[in-house]
């Protein structure tokens, strides 16, 4: 135990949702004094939803009255010597957007509901629970961020009640996947922006709000008597979700109690008052003090808002601008950021990728300098074989000349030879013809021509001796020319000569080749060059759009300037509530649609033996299409005196 300076201190410890506050307050400070102590420290304005809960000597839960000294409200001491306090909403307000005005009102009204929901004070469909879940996720982690989010990361967290875990065969990893799903749908929103979503769906929830407490009716049926923002609901005591009947603030004109007896007076004066009986009388007290605080507030928001609340909301309004206008401009500056980013890794690729070009580039040119090199060697050799070859096909004409003079030579010996055949054999049939007359004469004739025909044939032999030797001769010089010549004995003598000339195909082609292949290597070169020069100028061009000076009209974009509204400006912000109102409805339906899904592929996985009672009056609620507002609604429709009968009659 601690030890004080003074015995006219004492300690207290307050805890909220996310701190715990220790103080000394003087011995005869009063409920109040450390309310607004605890006000100033967390920086709350709007302190009348809030309140000081305590457990006292007789261990009942009971709320710090303000008016009267701390220490004499039998708070109940801990063995360390503080005084411990909860710092809880006490009341509700109506429409959490429209009433709401400071960011840690918001915050402090997110943790305490949603630890409600956790806790099962409040009941939420499974459905919904994934939703609020992913919200919750939303304001501990920030917007959705697949870079940095790691599988598992949710599994330690405590996102969902155990009763919607328990009822369905879904493991940790797949209850994640569902709240990951929905948790990437969301739009990138700021922490109070995210903390009033998750308040304007917990709002619809049948017991967000309510203040349960037991009674009976005067036939001692046992009942649930709700104290909400809006008036007071009762309740069978098997259904905390659908009131029987309903009596707003605006119908109760005084509460009071004696004893356990509870005494409604309502407005209308023709109507008897309700009377119903709680288990004691703390709870009394409890109800009394909650119905009052409620119908204040009430009150209070159907009157012109006070000077305070005016100044609280310009002042909320002008810091939501503000922040509004910097993120826009955070936003904007990170799209910026991304986009010079996204600029610079593809100026980086394209470096690269130039880099690799360069590299190949340079391999293709020292591959055409070794090709140059080997095609001037090969154009060197295939010179000398031209020069060799034309040496040859000089040689050649020069032997083919000779042979063809040869040739011409002994054409005219084989006319002369014809001739003289022709000659012979004209004189042979003059000799026929007169055979009979000149046979002496034409025998030796015959035997002048055999003399004659034996001289050619040895002239022939010789002449192809001679042709032998000559072909011979040209074989040893490469590629000789042949010359065949045929002779026969028949009646007409005929002789053929032939020459054959070496081919120059192979080395012509050989050059056209190299020729083709040394202009082929050329046009890659050139290409690869015009390529370089495109993408230089394609950087030059990024970078001079970089250093281009930004638009002073872009700079001064966040300048705000003071004006004066018009008829004309005021119809346009009603316009634009009203396309708010549009967007929000389209939004909601679209929200509806996809708890629908959810809730239909959840569905074969549920453990019916694992429901509670809630959960199928939920289920009997959704299946009749009835809502919290279309079911007070209904109740609201019957006159005040129909319902206190029904009351009465319960």
């Amino acid at each position: 135990m601690r030890a004080f300076r003074s015995k006219k201190v004492f300690p207290v410890k307050v805890i909220t949702f996310d701190s715990e506050l220790e103080f000394e307050l003087e011995k005869n400070a009063s409920g109040q004094d450390l309310f607004d102590l605890v006000c100033r420290t967390i920086g709350l304005r709007e302190y009348w939803y809030f309140g000081l809960q305590y457990v006292d000597t007789r261990d009942n839960v009971t709320w710090l009255k303000m008016e009267k000294k701390v220490k004499d409200q039998r708070i109940k001491q801990q063995p360390n010597g503080f005084y411990v306090f909860s710092f809880y909403a006490k009341y509700f307000p109506e429409n959490v957007s429209e009433e709401l005005i400071q960011e840690i009102t918001q915050h402090l009204f997110f943790l305490q509901v949603k630890q409600s929901i956790l806790s099962m004070d409040i009941y939420c469909r499974p459905e919904a629970s994934v939703l609020l879940a992913s919200y919750a996720v939303h304001v501990q982690y920030g917007p959705y961020d697949a870079e940095t989010y790691q599988d598992g990361k949710l599994q330690g967290m405590d996102l969902l009640p155990k009763g919607v875990t328990d009822q369905y065969q879904m493991t940790p990893k797949m209850w994640e996947e569902r709240i990951k799903t929905w948790y990437m749908d969301h739009e990138p929103m700021t922490r109070d922006e995210v903390e009033m979503e998750y308040l304007k769906i917990a709002q619809d929830l049948d017991m967000y709000g309510v203040n349960y407490f037991p009674i009976t009716n005067k036939n001692k049926t046992k009942l649930w008597l709700g104290v909400t923002a809006v008036g007071l609901n009762i309740y069978d005591y098997h259904n905390k979700l659908t009131p029987k009947t309903t009596f707003q603030w605006n119908e109760i004109r005084h509460v009071s109690f004696d004893d356990k007896k509870f005494t409604i007076r309502l407005v209308d004066a023709k109507v008897s008052s309700f009377i119903f009986y709680s288990q004691d009388l703390h709870i009394n007290k409890m109800i009394l003090d909650l119905c009052k605080g409620n119908h204040d507030l009430y009150m209070r928001r159907r009157k012109p808002d006070t000077m305070e609340i005016q100044q609280m909301k310009a002042q909320a309004k002008e810091e939501k601008q503000r922040r509004q206008m910097e993120r826009k401009k955070f936003l904007r500056e990170k799209k910026l950021r991304e986009r010079a980013e996204q600029e610079r890794y593809m100026l980086e690729a394209q470096l690269e990728r130039l880099q690799e070009e360069m590299r190949c580039a340079s391999d293709a040119l020292r591959r055409s300098e070794e090709t140059k090199e080997l095609y001037f060697e090969k154009s060197r050799v295939n010179e000398e074989q031209m020069q060799l070859t034309e040496c040859k096909a000089n040689h050649f004409k020069s032997e083919m000349d000779r042979l063809r003079e040869r040739q011409m030579k002994i054409e005219r010996e084989k006319m002369d030879l014809e001739k003289k055949i022709r000659e012979a054999d004209f004189f042979v049939h003059q000799l026929t013809m007169e055979k009979d007359k000149r046979e002496a004469e034409a025998e030796k004739l015959r035997k002048e021509l055999i003399c004659a025909k034996l001289a050619e044939r040895e002239a022939t032999a010789r002449l192809l001796n001679f042709l032998n030797r000559g072909r011979k001769n040209s074989q040893d010089s490469m590629l000789p020319p042949t010359i065949t010549v045929n002779s026969s004995s028949s009646s007409s003598n005929n002789i053929t000569a032939s020459v054959s000339t070496p081919s120059l195909t192979n080395s012509s082609s050989t050059a056209d080749i190299n020729e083709s292949s040394t202009a082929a290597v050329d046009l890659t070169t050139n290409d690869l060059n015009d390529e370089d020069h495109q993408h230089h100028h394609h950087l030059h061009e990024q970078q001079r759009q970089l250093d281009e000076p930004r638009d002073e009209d872009s700079e001064n974009e966040f300048e705000t300037k003071e004006f004066i509204l018009t008829d004309s400006e005021m119809e346009q912000i009603t316009n634009e509530i009203e396309r708010s109102r549009l967007e929000y409805l389209k939004k909601h339906k679209q929200v509806q649609n996809q708890l629908q899904t959810l809730r239909s592929e959840i569905e074969l996985l549920k453990i019916e033996e694992n429901q509670t009672n809630l959960d199928i009056l939920s289920e009997a609620q959704l299946k009749a299409g009835e809502t919290k507002y279309s079911t007070l609604k209904k109740l609201k429709s019957g006159s005040t005196k129909a319902r206190v009968a029904f009351f009465e009659e319960l």
